[in-house]
């Protein structure tokens, strides 16, 4: 247990048996009445925000999160799954758990699999992946100074848009946050 005085941003906390991570928090101390805490948590599992006021001095339970790197192994059917790589137990999640990870998921790729209480509750993705154009118009030479885009299918099965000038077979860095093409590869 931990005094809400003391919740950071990024702490995790359980609450009405939900795992929260603090997005935001503010001590208010009123001119007139008791202190309290006014804050913002993330559900870790749905994603979904809350704003949250908790009297000052107020005791809430620290939720452990444990992170294992895992290396993705294969898909079969709506199954993805993942090999630990210290003990080499397998596990395997559903696309619902995985949320938007699929779209960036490649065979062998590490990523890290966030635990709480000994269940897979998310997925932490690398920044940025690597991934090859499989599929889009041909580019022409001169077509860099406009800033214009074009749709261009990746070997997750994902489009996003790309510049004018990437081809067929190049490798393009994509951002997992957004979704959005970075630079190449």
């Amino acid at each position: 247990m931990i005094s809400v005085n003391d919740l950071r941003t990024g702490l995790t906390i359980q609450l009405d048996g939900e795992v929260y991570s603090v997005v935001e928090f503010l001590h208010v101390k009123p001119g007139k009445g008791a202190a309290f805490v006014r804050t913002k948590l993330r559900n870790v599992i749905s994603g979904g925000v809350v704003e949250k006021t908790f009297r000052a001095g107020e005791r809430v339970e620290r939720a452990h999160i444990e992170t294992r790197q895992m290396q993705y192994l294969y898909k079969s059917g709506d199954e993805y799954f993942f090999m630990d790589n210290q003990s080499y137990d397998q596990i395997s999640l559903t696309e619902a758990d995985l949320g938007e990870a699929p779209k960036y998921l490649l065979e062998n790729m590490t990523i890290g699999i966030q635990f709480f209480q000994g269940k897979p509750i998310g997925v932490d993705l690398p920044t940025t992946v690597n991934l090859k154009v499989i599929e889009t118009e041909p580019g022409f030479k001169g077509d860099t100074a406009t800033g214009a885009t074009k749709p261009a299918k990746l070997e997750t099965g994902i489009t996003i848009n790309v510049p004018l000038f990437i081809e067929q077979d190049e490798v393009v860095k994509v951002d997992t946050r957004t979704g959005e093409y970075l630079s190449r590869a």
